[in-house]
């Protein structure tokens, strides 16, 4: 088939969208089909849409079922569409209802749907591959990395502001990778590194890079307000460095309900006991990377394009 990927991030992009769109043409191709992404719909030839984001794409969305009625149209929602403009914003509803199938990147935000349109969801799960050759962890320090751009809805600074508490004879060190999509969130990163010693904010590094500093790092922390279902803890348990996350449903519905790494959103005392404690206690490190180990086949690629795979087939079983 000729599928049509569309995402608002635009080519050279490092945002979320646009990874997500660039290794999903990259399974559909090994799936056999002829791939293509591009910003919008402008009435390319395609026999899928595959639209990434119900609000930012919802113009494309509209254009192609009223161009195409007949053909598949396939909604893949972020957290900000689950958690936020699904329940308020009329275009991204409307994107909810004009499309045949809506794709999720984690079991749980099924619960954030409309009842009605629940059949219509599938789940595919963001996959990751690991290093053949990790290095080690740094001895002379406890490296706790932050990967995600400097955003308001990822929550940046907690694990800083968590770390300012720690006693002296922590070897804690927050390094965070991404990129500082304002003047502000800029100055408030070297601010923060000027008053806390154990921050250090490095700025965006290339995703081999990246995936490298995450393999040398004891920790993950993700402090998001919200997410669809971060591709980051999908990296995080391939490369097999233990996460600790704020308890939203989009990382519930990757690391479980009962997974011991999580504080509540914008809890900077909570965050604070839980890195010390990974530092401290063995028997609890060793429970989180016992953990995320666990759900190391969750992130196959093999996995996620066998999904892709099976909701493409129900295209064809309907025709």
């Amino acid at each position: 088939m000729r599928i049509l990927i569309v995402t608002p991030a635009p080519p050279g992009s490092r945002k979320g969208n646009r990874i997500t769109a660039l290794r999903w043409a990259r399974l559909l191709r090994e799936l056999g089909h002829r791939v293509t992404l591009s910003e919008s719909f402008a009435d390319q030839r395609c026999d899928v849409l595959i639209a990434l984001h119900a609000k930012k794409s919802a113009t494309s969305i509209r254009n192609f079922h009223t161009a195409r009625p007949n053909s598949p149209l396939i909604v893949a929602l972020t957290g900000t569409d689950l958690y936020r403009d699904i329940k308020t914003n009329r275009v991204a509803q409307q994107s909810l209802e004009l499309a045949n199938r809506l794709v999720l990147l984690q079991p749980a935000g099924v619960n954030s749907l409309p009842k009605h349109i629940r059949d219509k969801a599938r789940v595919i799960q963001q996959s990751a591959t690991g290093l053949t050759n990790p290095p080690d962890p740094l001895s002379s320090v406890f490296e706790v990395t932050v990967i995600g751009h400097l955003r308001t809805v990822k929550d940046p600074f907690r694990a800083a502001m968590a770390a300012r508490s720690l006693v002296g004879s922590s070897r804690i060190r927050i390094v965070h990778i991404g990129a500082a999509l304002t003047d502000s969130m800029a100055k408030r990163a070297r601010a923060e590194m000027r008053r806390n010693s154990r921050y250090q904010w490095i700025g965006e590094l290339s995703p081999a890079a990246t995936k490298r500093r995450l393999a040398r790092a004891r920790l993950l922390v993700l402090s998001s307000r919200l997410e669809g279902g971060a591709n980051v803890i999908s990296e995080a348990i391939a490369v097999g460095t233990p996460v600790i996350a704020s308890r939203i449903s989009g990382s519930i519905g990757l690391l479980g309900e009962d997974y011991p790494g999580y504080f509540d959103v914008g809890d900077t005392s909570a965050l604070s006991k839980l890195l010390r404690k990974a530092e401290d206690d063995a028997s609890f490190y060793r429970t989180l990377q016992a953990r995320c180990n666990m759900l190391r086949p969750m992130v196959l690629p093999s996995r996620e394009r066998d999904a892709w795979r099976q909701l493409l087939r129900e295209f064809k079983a309907s025709h």
